[in-house]
């Protein structure tokens, strides 16, 4: 048989899981206001209508360095006065910046529900979306880089989960 660890010498388990119930509604939750870059990707390549837009939410001279391919550029402070003339507001719309050290995409998604318009930020941004190797474009045209293997599944598009 083996010995459970105390909680007071265990950190993981110092503040114990939530209740199965409670797990559900968070992670549930998180789901609603989140998306990760390979389900973005993967909507965007199918035949079809993805089914919601992808904003760029970043400045001009970032949008120019590099943006997935047909997402629609609106920095986080225009959004006010543009938003309106650039997104249908029953359309879904998945904001995106530079990447999990920043929380522009967060702000855009905010702007936007203010506004109205149905959001979800897709996690990891502009970052994860170049380092798990889908293409992206640039003022030189389009590009792709090698997928980073601590973020991408190597030889197989998909990790699994």
């Amino acid at each position: 048989m083996t010995t459970q660890p105390t909680t007071a010498a265990n950190p993981v388990l110092r503040v114990p899981p939530a209740a199965p119930a409670a797990a559900a509604a968070h992670f549930g939750a998180s789901l609603a206001f989140h998306a990760d870059v390979s389900d973005v990707e993967a909507a965007l390549s199918a035949d079809g209508d993805p089914g919601f837009v992808l904003l760029d939410a970043r400045s001009t001279a970032s949008w120019d360095q590099g943006h997935v391919p047909g997402a629609v550029h609106l920095p986080t402070a225009l959004i006010p006065e543009q938003a309106r003339n650039l997104l249908d507001p029953a359309v879904p719309v998945v904001t995106y910046c530079w990447g999990p050290g920043c929380n522009g995409a967060a702000r855009a998604a905010l702007a936007l529900a203010e506004l109205g318009y149905r959001v979800k930020e897709m996690l990891g941004g502009f970052e994860y979306w170049v380092r798990e190797g889908f293409e992206f474009e640039t003022l030189d045209g389009p590009q792709r880089r090698e997928a980073d293997p601590l973020t991408a599944p190597v030889g197989s598009g998909d990790c699994g989960c």
